[in-house]
């Protein structure tokens, strides 16, 4: 008979693509881990592991069930978190994915309130790039995440929280910086700082600067939205970063954030879980929350 064990065994060799690495994160042995694995091999028949002298890779029959072993985890998870949803749909572990042009700007403004209304809530926040976040999120590594929606989520549940404009900054410096007030039309044949690929705030703010006419610098892309502002304060270009990341900062003698005339750019901050999740009563608390603790901000 398969044990879960063994397809917890065979995902972490999929995850890590080296039998160290996977036997660390399952808390056993290489020796263990690579064994019941060969004894999994000989109950199927079949090659699931292409052992080479530096890497490990999953043959196609390899790849093909370890699809089917994550199902397996996760229904076994959700069964899990079911049960204890039974004896209280207000406690236990809530595992929380977010991007990294959201989490520090969010979490200082939602977190103590999240502490108080779910006391017997144990948050654990991951930070991550949108595509992995969402990848652990099918996989049932992560309970919910709060990014900004896009149509390719369309298969998890969506819950709206807030919508959140887009910033103009610039050096004061800058000619579009003169008047106090910007459209999105003054960025027409101006070149935009960006984030690297990967990143979802690029797409969407790119988006947003090309139908207004204007460029992506490609001289340089960075990796955080902290980077860019310094960037923008060094008298390198200009760039949108959302609100969030602007508030409290004011103007300085470096930078300057200006918010642009109606129709200005968003992002719709949401948060998503998996169609037919078990712990739905904890999610609307959490999303009721949310959207308290982050009203008036805007």
């Amino acid at each position: 008979m398969i044990k879960l064990r063994d397809l917890e065994y065979l995902s972490a060799i999929a995850e890590h693509k080296h039998f160290g690495r996977a036997a660390k994160s399952c808390f056993v042995s290489q020796p263990t881990l690579s064994g019941q694995v060969m004894k999994l091999e000989a109950q199927l028949k079949l090659t699931l592991v292409e052992r080479q002298s530096k890497k490990v890779m999953l043959t196609p029959a390899g790849e093909k069930l370890v699809v089917e072993a994550h199902k397996v985890l996760t229904a076994v998870n959700e069964f899990e978190a079911c049960a204890k949803t039974l004896l209280d749909p207000f406690s236990g572990d809530l595992h929380i994915g977010l991007i990294p042009t959201l989490s520090p700007y969010l979490l200082p403004h939602i977190m103590s309130q999240l502490n108080e209304r779910l006391p017997n809530i144990n948050f654990y926040l991951y930070e991550n790039k949108t595509q992995v976040l969402l990848k652990e999120l099918e996989e049932g590594k992560l309970d919910l995440l709060i990014l900004p929606w896009l149509e390719e989520m369309h298969k998890f549940s969506r819950y709206d929280l807030f919508t959140e404009p887009l910033i103009l900054a610039a050096s004061p410096k800058h000619t579009l910086t003169r008047t106090g007030t910007v459209k999105l039309s003054d960025l027409s044949e101006q070149q935009v700082l960006s984030l690297e690929d990967g990143h979802c705030l690029r797409d969407q703010a790119m988006g947003y600067c090309f139908t207004a006419g204007a460029t992506e610098d490609q001289r340089f892309k960075a990796t955080s939205l902290e980077t860019l502002r310094y960037m923008v304060a060094s008298g390198m270009g200009i760039t949108l970063l959302p609100q969030l990341a602007t508030l409290n900062l004011g103007e300085n003698d470096a930078i300057q954030y200006i918010k642009f005339e109606a129709p200005e750019p968003v992002r719709q901050i949401s948060l998503v879980v998996r169609q037919g999740y078990s712990r739905m009563e904890c999610v609307r608390l959490v999303v009721k929350t949310i959207k308290t603790a982050v009203s008036g901000l805007f």
